[in-house]
């Protein structure tokens, strides 16, 4: 290596190193700052002597993150279908080149034809009602809390809100319904019990302060045994709007889960609102869906809460990716065939040095609060449990689960063609 005041004259000039093809493209990927850093602190070690002139390109990128955001992608092997932690729903390619091209300028709130301004997201809401035709109205906003805080502020505040108190849930990270409620201005009237609640319940309850009348899918927990439910449609029946909050998304009935409930059916049975997730049994993207009739969820659109949760233009154009394109990857992990899976695990089990994993049967979940007890029959490649915490901190980071004192690494959720990806991760553990 050169003596430091010689290599001093050798390094390279900052407009050289940027100029460079792969520091270009860091360029255009992460920005010209803090590519430029990069290449400063490259400079400033040949300076000192630490490196080679030669090598201030090669430390520069090295020192590069490789994306410019600290969200890291992660293989999902936990078999938890709509994974909070992971961002629910994985989109489509078709949403993400949706996204994708909704990120420049684009015609979200305006008419080409007339030049005028018009109805925001108008394709999305309108492939709603493709979908749905039990909605007469639909409006998209940017989280399902965000749907049920808006339809309960715009119907009752001031007022009450009739709810069972077998359906004041916690819909995680501390996020409770009677403080979302609270939150919007109005009052809640709890009726019935834990486990059961009657008609007539709500009937002593609902007088001239009642705003509306609340029923919330208990989505991420079951009641059994001596309970009772009021359903939807003799809510109705009592006069003031019924909001239902279904949660996680289905809009129509489906054989898998007969017992989630669904926008369709409860809007048949006469809600005036309902509202749920995009980003779970949807499989769309983070939004908040109200669909219900045209004089209630006009009523919601003009509120002026409704500006301060309203969903952008990218969530709007992935969302109609979602509803228009081809299916959604939560319904392939949802619907995936045990058999294949187990014949990926054997695969994934000869990929690895003898002896080491075994294929074991393992139910997966929907997640996301959907479905709960509901299990999806599987398989998953059981490893020591010590190997969880070092597939987590891989390039690709996989995130399995442990269960019963083994690491369990469950396909379903993972693309097949990324399982070699899995192999791999695997193996570096292994040293």
């Amino acid at each position: 290596m050169p003596h430091p005041a010689d290599a001093r004259r050798l390094v390279p000039r900052t407009d050289f190193v940027l100029a460079e093809p792969a520091v270009a493209q860091a360029v255009s990927r992460l920005g010209h700052e803090s590519v430029k850093a990069a290449v400063q602190a490259a400079q400033a070690l040949a300076r000192a002597g630490e490196i080679s002139p030669d090598d201030v390109v090669a430390s520069t990128l090295a020192a590069l993150p490789e994306r410019s955001t600290t969200l890291t992608p992660v293989l999902n092997a936990t078999g938890v279908v709509i994974h909070t932690n992971l961002g629910r729903a994985p989109l489509s390619d078709a949403a993400v080149e949706a996204m994708r091209a909704a990120a420049g300028t684009v015609d979200v709130e305006l008419d080409l034809a007339t030049g005028r301004r018009s109805t925001r997201g108008r394709g999305t809401l309108a492939a709603l009602l493709e979908l749905l035709p039990e909605a007469e109205a639909a409006l998209v906003v940017n989280n399902g809390a965000a749907a049920l805080v808006l339809a309960t502020t715009a119907l009752a505040a001031g007022r009450e809100v009739v709810v069972s108190r077998g359906e004041m849930v916690e819909i995680g990270d501390g996020f409770r319904l009677p403080d979302l409620i609270a939150s919007a201005g109005a009052r809640l009237r709890e009726v019935g019990t834990t486990n059961r609640t009657t008609l007539a319940d709500y009937e002593a309850a609902i007088g001239p302060e009642t705003g509306c009348v609340l029923k919330v899918h208990p989505s991420n927990f079951r009641v059994e045994g001596f309970t009772s439910a009021v359903p939807v449609a003799a809510l109705a029946a009592l006069g003031p709007p019924v909001v239902h909050d279904i949660g996680s998304g289905l809009l129509r009935p489906h054989r898998l889960l007969p017992d989630e409930p669904d926008a369709a059916r409860s809007l048949a049975d006469g809600a005036a609102v309902v509202t749920c997730s995009g980003d779970k049994l949807l499989g769309g993207p983070q939004a908040g869906l109200v669909l219900g009739r045209t004089d209630t969820v006009t009523r919601l659109r003009r509120h002026p809460l409704a500006r301060a949760v309203r969903a952008d233009k990218t969530t709007l154009a992935a969302l109609e990716a979602t509803l228009r394109g081809p299916r959604a990857p939560v319904w392939d992990a949802l619907e995936a065939d045990p058999d294949r899976l187990r014949a990926r695990c054997d695969a994934l089990v000869a990929a690895l040095p003898e002896g080491l994993g075994t294929t074991v049967p393992a139910d997966g979940v929907v997640g996301g609060g959907g479905a709960p007890g509901h299990t999806l029959p599987g398989w998953a490649v059981a490893l020591p449990e010590s190997y969880a915490a070092g597939l987590r901190l891989q390039p690709r980071p996989v995130l399995a689960r442990v269960e019963r004192a083994h690491c369990l690494v469950d396909l379903r959720c993972i693309p097949e063609a990324a399982d070699p990806l899995v192999a791999q991760a695997i193996r570096t553990v292994v040293g």
